[in-house]
Order: structure tokens, then C-alpha cells, then sequence
């Protein structure tokens, strides 16, 4: 009896290997567990619009884009000093 519990249990083991193996990314998902949304994606995609219309405003140069709360992306640029005045960092928040 001692021989047939190794044998089963890694047969049990290449079954459930087997079975993660031919699931592929793509496939849909199991019954009851539901698909995240893209929602960093779909952020992202708006504040780079955001983070266009900020540099194109300024004038600056864009150093830094994040999403912020409420649908709002914090835009940081960097806009150059006038004369020998040293260029500024400003941090903007605007509707993504």
C-alpha cells in the first residue's frame, strides 16, 4: 500500500500541471473568477494626452506624469528661466 501513495500522488501532480499548462494567457476566464479591467492602461493613455497640452502650454519640458485621484493626472515640467534666471519645476494637475 505504501507504493501506491507516492505514485498516485505524483500522478495528481502531473494532471494539475498539465491542466495550468494549457491555459494560456488569452484564454477566457474560469467560471466565477472575473477579468480585472485595464484601468492603468486606460489612465495612462489619458494623461499623456494631459501631459501634451501641459508642455505645449508651458513651454517647458516634461519631466514627470502621474494619475491622480478623481480622474486628474499631476503633470511636473520643467520650464526654462528667462535671462540668467535658472529654469523652474512646476507641478500641474489637470483633467485627464
Amino acid at each position: 500500500m505504501a507504493d501506491v501513495t507516492p505514485v498516485f500522488g505524483i500522478a495528481m501532480l502531473a494532471t494539475l500541471l498539465m491542466t495550468a499548462m494549457s491555459l494560456s494567457p488569452g484564454a477566457a476566464a474560469p467560471v466565477g473568477l472575473a477579468e480585472p479591467a485595464p484601468v492603468v492602461q486606460l489612465a495612462q493613455a489619458n494623461c499623456s494626452a494631459a501631459a501634451q497640452q501641459v508642455v505645449a502650454q508651458t513651454g517647458g519640458q516634461l519631466l514627470s506624469v502621474s494619475p491622480g485621484p478623481n480622474g486628474t493626472c499631476s503633470v511636473t515640467v520643467l520650464i526654462p528661466g528667462q535671462g540668467n534666471e535658472r529654469p523652474r519645476k512646476q507641478t500641474i494637475n489637470v483633467p485627464a
